[in-house]
């Protein structure tokens, strides 16, 4: 089971990884119920997010993972299946 979360730091990190997109972490977390759309980030960026995170902790997330419309959403979805058991 994996205990750690993934923080608003980290998909700061991953959204600049995976998509370009540059994004303060205390105003990710600020703005979290904003639509990902707002913060530059599409569908697309979202699905790399996903494949970045899915190979960092070798576990699937659910495949409408991509799907979340706000940054509160993902994290929620992402720390909530990471957390689930192995």
């Amino acid at each position: 089971m994996i205990t750690t979360e993934v923080t608003y730091d980290e998909l700061a990190g991953l959204m600049k990884k995976a998509a370009g997109v540059t994004v303060d972490p205390q105003e990710l977390q600020r703005v979290s119920e904003a639509p990902f759309g707002s913060l530059g980030l599409d569908s697309l960026g979202l699905l790399g997010i996903v494949g970045e995170l899915e190979i960092r902790y070798n576990r699937s997330l659910p495949t409408d993972s991509e799907r979340c419309k706000t940054p509160r959403e993902f994290l929620d979805l992402v720390n909530s299946t990471l957390t689930a058991g192995a």
